[in-house]
């Protein structure tokens, strides 16, 4: 799966020449080739590489709290959501709380932070029927909104979130 979320990375970023990956390990932690230089472990690693290298720095974040907040994103993808230390109910109410007056998970604008929770994320809302998705308002919101991020989505199919609602006279 990090492979597919690397590349769909490497097409958002607008990277002309895709890169040499591998996976090594029981969890299949994804490798990054370089010809030159050393081989780069870990999705963040390689992510923040990407990132850098398509000279895309708002990305990591805006300011060192900024920068700090996408990283604390970043940390929380791979030892919360990929280990699944919890189970996927109580990262849904702690995003759901969190998100509760955000747009974005860091700062006022799409970080790499909101990628690739996206990607991390995205399996788990696509599992959960309509009723459930509606008790995670929020998570539902931020979702749908990063999903219709133009170039965000690339290898995911998309995701109905909420339904929409017909409103009876009393709500007038």
């Amino acid at each position: 799966m990090a492979l597919r979320e690397l590349a769909s990375l490497e097409k958002y970023l607008g990277l002309k020449k895709p890169n040499k990956y591998s996976t090594q390990g029981d969890k299949k932690v994804p490798v990054l080739q370089n010809n030159n230089a050393p081989s780069l472990v870990g999705l963040v690693t390689i992510a923040c590489h990407l990132v850098k290298e398509a000279n895309r720095p708002e990305l990591l974040g805006d300011g060192a709290e900024g920068r700090a907040v996408v990283q604390q994103w970043l940390e929380y993808r791979v030892t919360k959501l990929d280990s699944h230390i919890e189970d996927t109910k109580s990262i849904l109410k702690d995003l759901n709380l969190y998100m509760q007056d955000k747009v974005y998970l860091a700062g006022n604008q799409l970080t790499l932070a909101d990628i690739l929770m996206y990607y991390g994320i995205h399996s788990i809302i696509l599992d959960l029927a309509v009723q459930e998705k509606e008790q995670y308002v929020n998570v539902a919101r931020w979702f749908d909104h990063i999903q219709h991020h133009p170039g965000v989505r690339h290898h995911l199919p998309p995701v109905v979130v909420l339904r929409n609602r017909l409103y009876t006279s009393r709500h007038h």
